[in-house]
């Protein structure tokens, strides 16, 4: 969704101002679409400079393309200064970073110093960028009783999203959301949007040895088809819908530190997780060195 809606003067984010981590690509890149065409000002902070060139050519205007890392509070301090300067204030704050660790088990994690790796780097992007984001955000949002929202995950709210480091780093961030909201009220609302699966460029932590790897290569329809009782895959687009309306301080004026989950009535299906769980254990392994490898073909 490029296009503005109506007009700028007409969006739903109409004059408003955001800061969204990971913007350059699966769903942030598909968040920052949605606010432009719903006519707010976005500043993205983001690690590839291919992407930040990207948004900065679509956008010349609307989008403030501001390289950097969301692990680091000193570059998430940045990008709300940047944002500030450039528009004259920050309204909203999207915390968007993540890795997956591709559903690997307990017994599947390495053994050596590959352990302490991943989980160091699953946690730093999962859950420290997004405090980081909210220490760095938190001055400029009071200002403006703004809204920080956090990008959790169908694995934020059961197992069998993801791993023990997935599963457990998304959990994080819905008591990272309630902690929030009863601190920085009433000034600041603090919600999450708690995605299911869809095709995305997500990829898992160096340590793992899948930073190449998305989760767009496994056989995600077919996954879906099992989990999900409304029966199709959505693009990232189709979650963008939750944010706006969290951003909006017209319609979510009553809501802070809630997750919604759009996950596709998982739940309804009674958790039919095993099937699942078998087709990841037989699509990805981790050797004994801590390097993800695949072992069968997908279909």
């Amino acid at each position: 969704m490029n296009e503005r809606v109506n007009d700028a003067s007409q969006g739903r984010l109409s004059g408003r101002v955001a800061v969204i981590t990971g913007g350059g690509a699966g769903i942030g890149r598909a968040i920052v679409d949605r606010f432009i065409a719903e006519g707010a000002c976005v500043a993205v902070l983001e690690v590839s400079e291919q992407r930040l060139r990207d948004l900065a050519d679509t956008y010349p205007e609307d989008v403030l393309a501001v390289a950097g890392d969301a692990t680091r509070l000193a570059d998430n301090i940045r990008v709300v200064e940047a944002a500030t300067e450039r528009f004259g204030h920050l309204d909203c704050f999207v915390a968007n970073t993540g890795y997956w660790d591709f559903g690997i088990s307990l017994e599947q994690l390495p053994d050596d110093e590959h352990f302490d790796h991943a989980f160091d780097q699953i946690f730093a992007l999962n859950v420290k960028a997004f405090l980081s984001g909210a220490k760095a955000a938190m001055p400029a949002l009071s200002a403006s009783r703004g809204s920080l929202i956090m990008t959790a995950s169908n694995a934020s709210m059961h197992p069998g999203g993801g791993g023990p480091l997935y599963t457990s780093s998304k959990h994080a961030v819905i008591g990272l959301v309630r902690q929030l909201a009863y601190e920085l009220a009433p000034d600041i609302r603090v919600n999450a949007v708690a995605p299911g699966g869809m095709l995305t460029s997500l990829t898992g932590p160096p340590a793992l040895a899948t930073p190449t790897s998305s989760i767009s290569d496994l056989p995600m329809d077919k996954l879906i088809s099992i989990v999900s009782p409304l029966g199709f895959l959505p693009e990232p687009a189709d979650y963008t819908g939750w944010y706006v309306a969290l951003a909006s301080a017209r319609d979510a004026r009553t809501i802070t530190g809630a997750t919604i989950e759009c996950d596709g009535g998982e739940r309804v299906r009674g958790r039919a997780f095993s099937e699942y769980a078998r087709m990841k254990a037989a699509d990805v392994r981790v050797t004994s060195g801590g390097t993800a490898q695949r072992t069968c073909s997908k279909g």
